[in-house]
């Protein structure tokens, strides 16, 4: 049966061809849209679980890093966290502008303050980590290497800008400790990391204020009783579990979804359509020759079978350039989609999934088989004696 559709198919090659190429465009269109609709919502989680930090703590009414808002007696709360057995790591962040003092010049960075028994935010790749205490060390990361050129081992000068009680700029000699890939970092950002006590030296903030805590639980199946118990105990803190965060992401991510199912129902359209005008000319051009094998003995059940055979074979030919050209499409649209601003470099728009490809795949394949109903309907109920004089004249 396959092999009929493919000689009957090949009849046509050029008219078949440019509609198979027309059935690949809606077949990548399709994927991307499939990738699109949950592409985002998949690499932010994988990014908010990549150290297994799956709580986060942050001020009342905030988003971690959503503003520069800070809540007080953040590394005191680690600390208690750290002692409650279900939790195996907990760590408070404080962000502040740093800079960098080269002659007369400031070169602008990104200071994090972590306290290194419980960060979630960069993983080490070369070098040594920061230790509690440590009050003379930073970590950077790649960007930051590459712009200022400074290797591990090397001392540098940062300030957090100047105290005005006695105008003085704040600023202390450190060494680069080790060079780390940041998690959040989003792209051409600079950032630095140091402790908690040396952040606030250098930008002049006292107490206990930090911007997000996070924790690790070390059973996922008690992620939600321990954010429930915090938020019990610490009503003035915003808990988040990630679970909570994607649920937020997600109806930030509304356009995208509704995009994607517009855009994914047109390209399926226009697939169902490609495929049910070509099989609708080649059943017409065909007529005499299916009035003869029906004149012969074939059923209609067997003339239904072939032409929504070649339907089948058409989609499933358009797939397999559509799957090709999606991909390529898809991490074409990535690359300019990611560079937008204040976005992590970490976040993708396609994510290309086993799971996606084959909805995609099986979705257009059966609605290119279904799409030869009606032509295989109307050759199978063409009168033959009717249509063999027509031929003959």
């Amino acid at each position: 049966m396959i092999l009929l559709a493919a000689k009957n198919l090949a009849r046509h090659r050029v008219r078949n061809t440019l509609a198979g190429l027309g059935i690949a465009v809606a077949a990548a269109l399709l994927l991307d849209m499939v990738m699109l609709a949950g592409g985002m919502e998949r690499s932010f989680e994988r990014m908010l679980l990549s150290r297994g930090f799956q709580i986060r703590l942050a001020p009342k009414g905030t988003l971690p890093f959503d503003t520069e808002a800070t809540f007080p007696g953040g590394a005191a709360l680690s600390g208690t966290l750290r002692a409650d057995p279900r939790i195996s790591a907990a760590g408070a962040v404080l962000g502040g502008a740093l800079f960098n003092r080269v002659g007369d010049s400031l070169l602008p960075l990104a200071g994090l303050g972590v306290e290194p028994e419980g960060q979630g935010l960069y993983e080490l790749e070369r070098g040594a980590d920061l230790v509690p205490g440590d009050t003379t060390g930073i970590v950077i990361g790649a960007s930051v290497a590459a712009r200022t050129g400074w290797k591990i081992g090397d001392t540098v000068r940062l300030s957090g800008g100047t105290d005005p009680q006695v105008a003085r700029v704040r600023e202390r000699r450190v060494m680069v400790r080790g060079v780390v890939h940041w998690l959040y970092e989003s792209r051409g950002e600079r950032t630095v990391g140091v402790t908690l006590p040396l952040i606030r030296a250098l930008t002049g903030r006292s107490g206990d204020r930090v911007a997000m805590i996070m924790v690790k639980v070390a059973r996922d199946a008690d992620v939600e009783p321990v954010a429930a118990d915090i938020r019990r105990l610490e009503p003035g803190v915003e808990v988040n579990s990630v679970a909570t965060l994607i649920a937020r992401f997600r109806t930030r991510l509304t356009y995208f979804r509704q995009l994607s199912l517009i855009l994914g129902t047109i390209s399926l359209f226009v697939g169902v359509l490609l495929v049910s005008t070509l099989l609708t000319i080649t059943v017409n051009e065909r007529l005499g020759e299916i009035a003869t094998l029906r004149a012969i003995g074939v059923s209609r059940a067997g003339i239904v079978r072939r032409v929504l055979a070649e339907g089948a074979l058409l989609s499933l030919a358009g797939n397999g350039l559509g799957l090709v050209l999606g991909l390529i499409t898809a991490r074409y649209l990535d690359g300019i989609l990611t560079t937008f601003p204040g976005l992590p470099a970490a976040i993708s728009f396609f994510v290309p999934e086993r799971g996606a490809v084959l909805r995609a795949a099986l979705a257009l394949l059966a609605a290119g088989t279904l799409a030869g109903a009606w032509p295989a309907w109307r050759a199978a109920r063409a009168p033959i004696a009717a249509t063999l004089r027509e031929e003959a004249t």
